[in-house]
């Protein structure tokens, strides 16, 4: 069997970006002070530090960055313990006119944070924290905690856990402050459906930094704050330190009932097909199975949610066609429910492919536990790995002849490298249970996320890679306009996969600016309270929200 089947390999939850969103708190005053307490003791020993380029550690800290298209070169890196460390460290690099951004797990796809123009970084890979807040009756986790450390604390501590991404090394700030999806999102909704209050150091307009708790409180003057880093995307408002999270709905005070329960394991079941199996005609229909299955079974409250799934077609040279799923086997009838979607996948399909299942694992080995990351698919190491990663929401399953484009840039011999990728990911559910403007995330229809990626390691092959993936997606969507734009039957993209080419009208011929496709309805609130809150514009990027 091929290299992709051997190794736990999926992008959901792949790639956030850079963290800095306001969110929100419960908001009284006392409440905001037994909070500051849980940041204070606990991680007042470690920083700051500041590591300049003449430091061994420099080199260290610019390589925590994902993709290495990408170098920045800041005057000194910050490493921050608590929030306090965070208004001090903000407050110099705007006194000194610097440019300031912020990295929590590292993982944005983009240049968001290794930017040349960057020259201070505040690095929050310190403030790790995972607790229970009483006094806010919510789990409280800091800015700098990657996803595997919040799952394993959840579960070891409480049983409990968050509808996060399945990339253990991404951090929260970025993956949460852009929304948080992951395999039990079509169960318990988005990370940022669950977010309740944030702490966030912002810049006010004569140019000084603070630390404000926002929350989802009706009554909270600073709810906007909230709303908007709910789901508005990382760099935008000010750099998040503390976030709170409660289930929707969830009552009393017992912290094992206030987020949803850790699943009692996993149990997979991988189908697998070689390129060498598959005409068009095959591929076309695994793939229609695919987004048939979703289009029927992704309502809110469906049982068919307990079930996660993707497809994902690899170049041929490197994989084949894979489709996996899974469930939490100890939930009655879930069994059943993994079988007949493998079934649905294989209908009218010849040839049969290989077709495996695991026995029930456990939850939190496999969740935190990577057998692989990308770059080892492709027998690229992490510190050359280059890429580009493209997505799109869908509404429905791609049309024939969306699938015979992407059947043909997956088996051209023409093009040599075969470092590119197409997958589908399951979405709806719960998420689909909400309204477009309960919180910054406009995406509430959709049943499919699809992802478009490309990995090579050779610095001088940049505009051939880059220009692979970017007909690839230009072709798959040519007919608006080279891009994924709301309609019946895309809905835009997922703001944790940035990608700047949609603000150009190069790649972009729709009409549609990239901030609809990002954000729909939603920009023009972002933009009053990105006035309100950032009037400076302090924190920004090339695809950042404006206040104008």
């Amino acid at each position: 069997m091929a290299e992709l089947t051997r190794r736990r390999f999926t992008l959901a939850g792949l790639g956030a970006a850079a963290t800095g969103v306001v969110v929100g708190g419960e908001g009284t005053p006392a409440r905001a002070a037994a909070a500051d307490a849980t940041d204070g003791t606990a991680q007042s020993s470690f920083g700051p530090v500041t590591v300049k380029p003449t430091d061994r550690r420099y080199k260290d800290l610019l390589v925590r960055g994902y993709n290495r298209r990408f170098t920045g070169n800041p005057d000194y890196v910050r490493l921050v313990g608590s929030t306090a460390q965070v208004v001090q460290a903000v407050n110099e690099a705007v006194a000194a006119g610097k440019r300031v951004t912020v990295r929590g797990g590292g993982h944005c796809l983009e240049d968001f944070v290794d930017d040349p123009d960057v020259k201070v970084v505040i690095d929050l890979s310190e403030m790790r924290s995972v607790s229970f807040d009483s006094a806010m009756n919510a789990f409280v986790i800091q800015g700098g905690a990657i996803l595997s450390q919040v799952y394993r604390t959840l579960d070891l501590g409480w049983g409990v856990t968050i509808p996060g991404g399945s990339c253990p090394p991404v951090g929260v700030g970025g993956h949460i402050t852009g929304g948080g999806y992951g395999v039990l999102s079509r169960q318990y909704g988005l990370v940022a459906d669950n977010l309740v209050a944030v702490e966030v150091v912002v810049v006010d307009s004569s140019g000084t930094a603070k630390a404000v708790i926002a929350t989802k409180s009706a009554s909270d003057p600073n709810r906007d704050l909230w709303w908007a880093s709910a789901g508005g995307g990382g760099g935008n408002f000010g750099i998040v330190t503390r976030f709170w999270l409660r289930s929707p709905g969830a009552t009393g005070t017992d912290p094992t009932t206030l987020l949803p329960p850790t699943p009692g394991g996993i149990m997979i079941n991988t189908l697998y097909w070689d390129w060498s199996q598959l005409d068009q005609a095959a591929f076309t229909r695994i793939a229609t199975n695919f987004g048939t299955w979703h289009e029927q079974n992704s309502a809110p409250g469906a049982a068919a949610n307990q079930l996660w799934a993707s497809l994902i077609a690899v170049r041929q040279g490197k994989g084949g066609v894979v489709v996996r799923s899974q469930v939490d086997p100890t939930v009655a009838g879930n069994q059943q429910l993994l079988t007949s979607f493998a079934a649905a996948m294989t209908q009218n399909v010849a040839p049969a492919p290989s077709n495996t299942t695991t026995g029930t694992l456990p939850w939190l080995y496999t969740t935190t536990t990577s057998a692989g990351e990308v770059g080892d698919v492709f027998g690229i190491p992490s510190l050359q790995l280059r890429s580009k990663t493209k997505g799109a929401f869908h509404k429905k399953g791609f049309t024939s002849t969306q699938l015979g484009v992407i059947y043909q840039y997956m088996t051209n011999s023409a093009y040599s490298y075969s470092g590119g990728l197409m997958g589908l990911f399951s979405f709806g559910g719960q998420v689909n249970a909400l309204s477009t403007t309960a919180n910054a995330v406009p995406h509430r229809d959709s049943v499919m996320l699809a992802s478009f990626s490309n990995y090579w390691a050779d610095a001088t092959a940049d505009d051939q890679q880059l220009q692979w993936i970017r007909q690839l997606y230009r072709d798959v969507y040519t007919s608006t306009g080279g891009v994924p734009v709301p309609n019946t039957v895309t809905d835009g993209n997922y703001v944790n996969w940035p990608d700047p080419d949609l603000a150009d009208p190069l790649w972009n011929t729709s009409g549609v600016p990239w901030s609809t496709i990002y954000y729909k309805g939603n920009y023009a609130k972002l933009q009053q309270i990105k006035a309100t809150w950032d009037p400076r514009n302090i924190f920004h990027h090339n695809l950042s929200v404006s206040s104008s």
